[in-house]
């Protein structure tokens, strides 16, 4: 029989405790500081009549049901060098965790923070979820309202590795494991081959658009002039490509939706 030295009430283990405490301490306080910056666009969403990013996700989830944040530190120091002021999370929440008894991948574009632009460190994030989510075979649920990649900060290595979160759909897809989107809001460029690629796309009328590019720059390339909703609106997608499966009033209603599905 194996039996353990260990003290847990000996000095050094109790000095080790407090010490990683302290750490987690930090850890939850830089998650908050995500959160609360997130949260100062509740103004905005609240007049579009929108649900903030960490309240679409707690809605989606099984309430009281074990739920494993993943990531939550990708992109410290990224933006500035300054640990007081730097803003981690790569402009996404992701992790693990029950829908409708269901253990599933989910992931939210952080639409309070530079409209859910998918930071450098963000992309890896979210090409470490899939790869995960893939390997413990989980349903991805994608919840989806980004103005694509930061182009403020290009890089040409960002659209190569980009191109590997697209490829990662089709492979949830070919293994049988389903790709469910729900379209918050605007899906520009990048953020729209995520519904794209989805087995399911659900979206949220008068809010729901996706489309390469908006009406000012089709109209520079064509000369053409359509409204938003005309060239990729939630109705469009809905009733005439097709991108769309279902049709929600609000954010709740998708939700709602998705949970079902």
């Amino acid at each position: 029989m194996f039996e353990s030295s260990f003290n847990p009430q000996s000095p050094q283990a109790l000095q080790r405790r407090d010490a990683m405490l302290a750490r987690i301490t930090q850890l939850r306080a830089l998650e908050d500081r995500t959160a609360q910056t997130s949260a100062r666009s509740r103004p905005v969403f609240d007049k579009r009549g929108q649900l903030l990013p960490r309240e679409r996700v707690a809605l989606l989830l099984d309430p009281g049901a074990p739920y494993l944040p993943l990531c939550s530190l990708a992109g410290f120091l990224q933006d500035t060098k300054d640990p007081g002021k730097s803003v981690p999370g790569g402009g996404m929440v992701a992790g693990i965790g029950f829908i409708a008894g269901v253990r599933c991948m989910v992931v939210a574009s952080d639409s309070g923070i530079d409209a859910g632009a998918i930071q450098p460190r963000g992309l890896e994030k979210i090409l470490r979820v899939q790869t995960i989510a893939l390997q413990n075979k989980l349903p991805f649920v994608h919840l989806v309202e980004s103005a694509g990649a930061n182009l403020m900060k290009y890089q040409v290595e960002g659209f190569v590795h980009g191109g590997a979160l697209f490829r990662n759909l089709a492979r949830h897809s070919a293994a049988g494991l389903p790709v469910i989107t729900v379209q918050h809001g605007s899906g520009t460029a990048g953020g729209a081959y995520m519904p794209g690629l989805s087995d399911v796309v659900i979206m949220v009328r008068g809010r729901s658009r996706a489309f390469l590019a908006g009406p000012p720059l089709l109209m520079a390339a064509t000369g053409e002039v359509a409204t938003e909703e005309e060239l990729g609106g939630a109705e469009m997608h809905t009733g005439v490509s097709g991108l769309g499966e279902y049709l929600a009033e609000d954010d709740r209603e998708a939700l709602g939706i998705a949970r079902r599905l």
